[in-house]
């Protein structure tokens, strides 16, 4: 058998000669690998965009995608297998495959941070215990029958058997649960890093598990007791020598590497490369499986700094986007549903899947509660410990290369792990949401949020803004805006609190755990000085300029979040931290043309991100304010002696436009600035609950044209042709920047269309942000989310008065 596909193999030609010779590629390897990964691609990209509303992680869409290409489903198609996945293909298939598994478990050894296993310490040992334990015990009697009822053939005994079994009921995917907990904001709270701990004693002892079952395995060879002792003799020693002799010098390396200004060198990347590769060969040299090599070499990366973030950004993507969806193909390739076809067969489906699930969740929930850890959160561990994924994967797949497990065992583990990691995050979201809890576990420094007074020269002003992780086009144009603020040492000691976040979009990718693991504890994004952040990080250098600048103290802050969810971060940071004013990054930007500096190209960030500034509004705690950069941030910069900035303030009436004022008053004391008031006055009769507020107006206008009578430039205009105004200050170039509030007392008939584009700016903000009609100033659009602050019922108070 072995000689006749050696010969078989050494027949198949890489690449065709062309169609037009009359070769067919799909008969050639190179061609035919190419098809078989787009058609992968193809089907696991569709399942996950399928499965996404049922926020399932991306393992599950591979697996079924991997099943559904088999001959469960697609594969039934004997034509189909013939032509797309041809037997003499497989071990090529396998091969590259393979590639990616080892590089992927490389990765997996990165994500895995010992700090986090120190911090949980004996609580998380026990757990891990519990969970591998119990499952073990039932994998017992489960093995016994499946070996009654299947016929697993007379080539290994019940120990084999046991070996792989009790592996595959016990193992806890740790990568799969690092992003549901990403995912779900658990991965620095108490549970989640309860979790990740327990998983990584988990995952050490199924690795050690893994070993023994390979060696007592053995393949095609029949191997003595003390062979499998040699073996695993074998693997103590070169793990330890991983970590005693390996582990400093990667330590060493990541030094060199920071020394150079953090720009990595290729060498030290190609030397990191080439120790997966060893590291795979010698444990494949050993006896053990090649990926436990790779695994223990990514343990050795040092977490501290950004040498492994940048070493794992050069590789995930083509490894997970790629690759790894290979290795999924190849095990759905083996899975045949088929082979169930008797009430029996799926009963003992039904009886592994119980087993997997009370065997993990009973073990770990016992232990848990005897930890003093409470009811829900103990449950909510023993879910998240259920979670299979790739590792089960890995396990089953040496067990059918071993020929220990045969097909109809094989697929049934398979389904096995597919559905307990299917419902762990459904069940999770269930009986455990942090934000139920975040109210009284992280308990804000100002329970009662602090009114923005902007133009008080009485109070510190602290502003949150927030800069896109892939777009910080707008950096410039934030400096802009804190400079426009900033306090005036001369005439008052108060600060400007400026608290800067990163909006990093949670994905699939091992840099973002890696992100979570630095910037969040507790759930929820970390505060950071400005001498603690990373010149690494674009943003957090941007901001520098200020490192000297007295009266601003900057903090940068990461939310590493899904968009669906990255609005409680903002929000609870915005509460935490008394916020007075969120600053939120419009959804498009506008970048000047190379040629014509009058032509602006409309740069489409995403509709995603527009979610996440409708959310803000929403929900916010505080006054929220919408940047449209256009360019604000040429015009004013820290030191710049000779830079002026001319701002306008669209003023036609209510709080919204009030608390616009209240910024302009701030804005209008830097002697830099040159701020002109634009109201639009209306005849038309109002309603009477419009009254106090055109009081409010009144009292609010003559304060700042008291304070400012000569500094602030006053014009009334006709409330009824204001669209044609408006359009032409945003085109005239009069003014960098235009301020306006989101609602407005303006009755409809003073505009020409009521349609908005985004409402969520309100009708005088929509339309100057429209792209179609030229406008070339910079917009901020601002709403005050509270019903009264204390400038307000200042104003109501002296409104009474008159």
């Amino acid at each position: 058998m072995e000689l006749k596909m050696a010969a078989n193999m050494s027949t198949i030609k890489i690449s065709s000669d062309g169609a037009w010779q009359g070769d067919n590629p799909l008969n050639y390897a190179f061609p035919l690998l190419i098809i078989q990964t787009v058609l992968v691609l193809f089907v696991s990209r569709t399942l996950t965009f399928l499965l996404k509303p049922l926020r399932q992680p991306k393992v599950v869409a591979e697996i079924l995608g991997g099943i559904l290409l088999g001959p469960s489903a697609i594969g039934r198609n004997k034509h189909f297998m013939k032509l797309v996945f041809p037997s003499w293909s497989t071990p090529i298939l396998e091969s590259v495959a393979s590639i990616g598994l080892l590089f992927f478990l490389f990765l997996v050894g990165i994500e895995l941070d010992i700090r986090t296993i120190r911090r949980s310490g004996k609580k998380a040992f026990s757990i891990a215990v519990a969970g591998i334990s119990l499952p073990f015990l039932f994998a017992m009697g489960v093995t016994f029958l499946l070996q009654k009822a299947i016929n697993f053939g007379a080539a290994h005994n019940y120990l084999q058997h046991l070996m792989f079994m009790g592996v595959s009921l016990s193992i806890t995917a740790f990568p799969v649960l690092a992003r549901i907990l990403a995912e779900l904001k658990l991965l620095t709270t108490q549970v989640g890093e309860t979790a990740m701990a327990a998983a990584a004693f988990n995952d050490i002892a199924a690795w050690v598990l893994l070993a023994l079952a390979v060696a007592l395995a053995g393949g095609q060879h029949k191997t003595s007791p003390l062979t499998s002792i040699w073996v695993l003799i074998s693997g103590v020693v070169f793990v330890a020598f991983m970590l005693v002799v390996v582990r400093p010098f990667m330590n060493w390396v990541a030094r060199q590497w920071s020394r150079q200004h953090q720009v990595i060198d290729e060498v030290y990347v190609s030397l990191t490369l080439a120790g997966v590769m060893i590291a795979g060969f010698v444990t494949d040299f050993i006896g053990i499986h090649s990926i436990f090599g790779a695994f223990v070499f990514g343990i050795t990366i040092p977490k501290k700094g950004e040498f492994a973030s940048s070493v794992t950004k050069r590789i995930e993507d083509f490894v997970t986007a790629l690759l790894l969806p290979l290795y999924f193909a190849s095990s759905g390739l083996k899975t045949d549903v088929a082979k169930l076809h008797g009430m029996e067969e799926w009963g003992l489906l039904v009886l592994v899947i119980a087993t997997a699930c009370v065997g993990k969740i009973l073990g770990t929930f016992t232990v848990a509660m005897m930890s003093m850890i409470p009811v829900r959160e103990s449950l909510t561990l023993g879910f998240l410990m259920n979670t299979k994924g790739l590792v089960e994967l890995i396990v089953l797949n040496i067990g059918k290369e071993k020929k220990v497990l045969n097909d109809e065992v094989f697929a049934i583990l398979v389904l096995m792990a597919l559905f307990t990691t299917f419902i762990t995050t459904p069940i999770v979201l269930a009986i455990y949401r942090p934000s139920r809890f975040s109210a009284t576990h992280h308990q804000p420094k100002h329970p009662t949020h602090r009114p923005l007074a902007l133009s008080s020269s009485q109070h510190d002003l602290t502003i949150l803004a927030c800069v896109h992780d892939h777009h910080t086009s707008n950096i410039p144009s934030l400096i802009t805006f804190i400079e426009s603020i900033r306090p005036n040492y001369i005439t008052t000691s108060t600060n400007l609190n400026f608290y800067v976040m990163k909006l990093v979009e949670l994905t699939d990718r091992s840099t973002s755990i890696l992100t979570v693991q630095r910037h969040r504890r507790n759930g929820f994004p970390i505060v950071k000085r400005r001498s603690q952040s990373s010149m690494h990080d674009q943003v957090a250098a941007a901001f520098q300029v200020y490192n000297g600048v007295g009266q601003v103290r900057l903090h940068h802050l990461t939310s590493v979040s899904a968009l669906s969810t990255m609005h409680e971060d903002i929000c609870h940071v915005a509460e935490k931290q008394g916020v007075g004013m969120i600053i939120i990054p419009f959804h498009k930007r506008w970048r000047r043309g190379e040629e014509d500096e009058d032509d602006h190209e409309e740069i489409e960030i995403g509709q995603g991100w527009r979610g996440v500034n409708q959310r803000v509004l929403q929900t916010a705690p505080c006054a929220v304010a919408v940047l449209v950069d256009r360019g604000v941030g040429t015009w004013l910069q820290p030191g710049a002696s000779d830079a002026t900035m001319r701002v306008c303030i669209v003023f036609i009436g209510g709080m919204h436009d009030r608390m616009a004022l209240d910024l302009g008053a701030r804005m209008a004391q830097h002697p830099a600035i040159t701020l002109s008031l634009v109201r639009f006055m209306s005849t038309e009769d109002r309603p009477l609950d419009w009254e106090t507020d055109k009081e409010l107006d009144e009292v609010a206008v003559n304060e700042l044209r008291a304070k400012f009578e000569e500094s602030v430039k006053y014009i009334e205009k006709d409330a009824s042709n204001i669209t044609e105004e408006v359009l032409r200050m945003g085109k005239s170039k009069e003014y960098e920047l235009l301020i306006v509030g989101k609602g407005n007392q303006l009755p409809e008939s003073s505009m020409e269309d009521s349609r908005l584009e985004y409402p969520e700016l309100g009708r005088i903000g929509n339309l100057l942000t429209s792209s179609a009609l030229g406008i070339t100033s910079s917009v901020l659009v601002i709403q005050d989310q509270q019903l009264a602050t204390s400038n307000e019922t200042e104003l109501r108070k002296m409104a009474s008065v008159l």
